[in-house]
């Protein structure tokens, strides 16, 4: 299989990582978790400059979607059918779009791991790893996406001391304490209000 150019660009930065020891086994799984890293680096960067591009859209998506909830459930609690369906239905659109919003803001976290496995493919396509013990073996595939996982969770323990992404945080707990409080049926319910001043 051929490479296409993009590839062919990036495989004498990324073969480097391959060639640290000069043991082929260790220099294929430091050089994996080398990868893995860089491409979650960048993963976290993406979805972070998402998150602050589309931020004020999200907020507004989120807040109408609470606003028709808690509509709704006023509604409800005082009867009105109709003012319940037609609060129901506009509360269930602006949740729809709140998640598919959060469903893009994903993809822009993973794309990175699409182009490291396609290059990882030209590559390292024939290599398989005996697994002791069951008589299966694990291709590149399987290998990256176990250590993926395992700087992931490396990552996580020191993402926020990092300057950066703690002044992401610092805009996501803001975003998360400031909008609109989800209110319950029980919140409406002329007993319940009675109970809580007293």
């Amino acid at each position: 299989m051929e490479m296409s150019s993009f590839f062919l660009f990036l495989d004498p930065y990324l073969i480097r990582l391959y060639r640290i020891t000069g043991y082929a086994g260790v220099d294929f799984f430091l050089g994996t978790l080398a990868l893995a890293f860089i491409v979650l680096i960048i993963g976290e960067f993406t979805i972070s400059l998402a998150f602050l591009a589309s931020r004020k859209r999200i907020e507004r998506v989120t807040d109408e979607a609470v606003k028709y909830q808690n509509l709704s459930m006023e509604a409800l609690a005082a009867g009105d059918k109709e003012a319940y369906r037609a609060a129901n239905r506009l509360a269930n659109d602006a949740y729809g779009r709140s998640f598919f919003m959060q469903l893009a803001l994903s993809a822009a976290f993973l794309w990175p791991i699409s182009f490291a496995l396609v290059w990882m493919g030209y590559r390292f396509s024939g290599l398989e790893f005996p697994l002791p013990f069951i008589g299966l073996s694990m291709g590149y595939m399987g290998v990256f996406i176990l250590l993926y996982v395992a700087a992931y969770q490396a990552f996580k323990r020191v993402k926020y001391k990092l300057p950066y992404f703690r002044r992401i945080k610092v805009l996501l707990d803001g975003y998360r304490s400031g909008g609109r409080p989800v209110k319950s049926l029980m919140d409406f319910l002329p007993q319940s209000r009675e109970s809580r001043k007293s």
